[in-house]
Formats: C-alpha cells, sequence, structure tokens
C-alpha cells in the first residue's frame, strides 16, 4: 500500500458502530491510544472491518482514513 498522507498508524478496530448511512470505527493503537473514524457504511463492508481486525488509521488533515492490505 502506497499513499500520500504521512501520518499512517496500525492498529486493530476495538469497535464498529454501524447506523442507516455512516459507521463509526474505533481503532486501539499501540498503548492503548483509541482513534475513531466515521466512514460510510458501504466502505466499512467493502474492508471487511469487524472487531480484531488489524488495519491503519491513516490522517490527513482532519480526517482519519482506514486502510487494509
Amino acid at each position: 500500500m502506497k499513499i500520500s498522507a504521512r501520518n499512517v498508524m496500525k492498529g486493530k478496530v476495538k469497535k464498529v458502530n454501524p447506523g442507516a448511512i455512516n459507521t463509526e470505527v474505533v481503532v486501539e493503537l499501540a498503548g492503548g491510544t483509541e482513534v475513531v473514524s466515521v466512514i460510510t457504511k458501504e466502505s466499512a463492508e467493502k474492508l471487511g472491518l469487524a472487531e480484531g481486525k488489524e488495519v491503519y488509521a491513516i490522517i490527513k488533515a482532519s480526517d482519519v482514513t482506514i486502510g487494509v492490505e
């Protein structure tokens, strides 16, 4: 995976809260810090997000994007 964002942190999905349109994803980083991202429900489904899945929290400006390999 190659991206332009410089702030990439590996973590595990701690919680997935799906809504009608968007899904809130809580990612636990090393040391217990949590990052929360709100992405479309469709994106969460396409990425196969579930508790325990390893993901990357990718921060660019004020957005947090989730990436998987």
